[in-house]
């Protein structure tokens, strides 16, 4: 027999919400809504290791990558967090950029530089650490930004964690990456072009009427200091979709303040624990989106950190229209993390 919650959804119209950024649609299908706490039961894949051999991020020595470009080092001398070249990079190291044409098609080498941001220990997450080591990798990302930003081949940097196997993870070892790029990808241009036609439209930050709309409406805030807002954003892409945020107007993530890094290594460490507690160790990605470094002033954008839980599986009708469908409305997602 159906319960009460199932009986009520079948009365409920699902929604088109769209993006106020980026003008994109979702999908909250609350006629086939799940409960909040069934997403714990999806089952997960698991990344196989080889218990013969050493894990490459705890001794990335003898695993053969390549020298530090920069490490943390305790009063013991033993490393807390390193960054070295990826071994198998996307894009080749201080390469000249070849442009090249073929028919009607044109391209370019894929030039930049390829990082891995390794941390300590084999088996803590970022949902188990401190929110102080978590503000230790927020500074490595910043420093990292902060050398290369100036480099002949790169217009913009992505800052990237990847958590399981269906997340794309392929190393159990917590690790996040940076690909510093010669283009702007064109997700990241849909939103700096909404920014500013809000702007245009509205003499307002797009990002700042967020924030004030979800403050005063209080139904997605799932947690929030002195400097970060933490919230499931109206039209979630995904199932406990989850977005950090400066609450004050910053366009560029590398001015980053000492005190910002340590409220964002705090709100940053509580959303992933809700979200790990919440799912039970769910897959998810998460991403820094932030002004390119292309030389151009962004003033109307607004640095943000996306957290997208692996929920669902992109089929016939996401893959056709770019609509993503969510099977949960993100109010109960937040009010769930919130309580958890």
């Amino acid at each position: 027999m159906p319960d009460e919650t199932q009986k009520n959804n079948k009365t409920q119209l699902s929604e088109l919400r769209q993006d106020l950024v980026t003008g994109d649609w979702v999908v909250i299908a609350t006629g086939r809504a799940k409960r909040p706490d069934e997403f714990a039961a999806h089952k997960r894949s698991k990344i196989e290791e080889d218990s013969e051999k050493p894990c490459i991020f705890c001794y990335p020595e003898e695993s053969g990558q390549e020298k530090d470009v920069l490490i943390y080092e305790k009063s013991n001398g033993d490393w807390s967090l390193r960054i070295f070249p990826n071994k198998y990079p996307a894009f080749s190291r201080g390469k000249k950029i070849r442009h090249f044409e073929e028919g009607p098609y044109f391209g370019m080498d894929s030039a930049g530089y390829h990082e891995v941001v390794v941390t300590k220990d084999h088996e803590r997450q970022i949902a188990h650490l401190e929110a102080l080591e978590v503000a230790e990798i927020l500074d490595a990302y910043q420093s990292r930004y902060i050398d290369l930003m100036n480099k002949k081949s790169v217009n913009y940097i992505e800052v990237f964690h990847n958590h399981g196997k269906e997340a794309g993870a392929s190393v159990n070892h917590p690790h996040s990456q940076l690909m510093a790029i010669p283009v702007i990808s064109t997700y990241v241009k849909l939103e700096l072009d909404g920014a500013e036609s809000y702007h245009k439209a509205n003499k307002h930050c797009v990002y700042c009427a967020m924030i004030e709309w979800e403050k005063e409406d209080k139904k997605r805030i799932i947690f929030e200091n002195d400097n970060f807002l933490v919230f499931c954003p109206y039209a979630s892409r995904v199932a406990f979709e989850t977005w950090i945020i400066p609450k004050k107007h910053k366009p560029y993530f590398e001015r980053m303040s000492e005190d910002d890094k340590m409220k964002a290594g705090e709100a940053l460490q509580f959303a992933i624990n809700k979200i790990y507690t919440a799912l039970e160790d769910p897959a998810y990605n998460f991403y820094i989106h932030t002004s390119p470094c292309d030389g151009r002033d962004y003033p109307h954008y607004h640095w943000h950190i996306e957290i997208l839980p692996r929920t669902s599986v992109w089929a016939g009708f996401e893959l056709s229209t770019g609509i993503e469908i969510s099977t949960i409305q993100p109010e109960a997602a937040a009010e769930y993390l919130k309580n958890i």
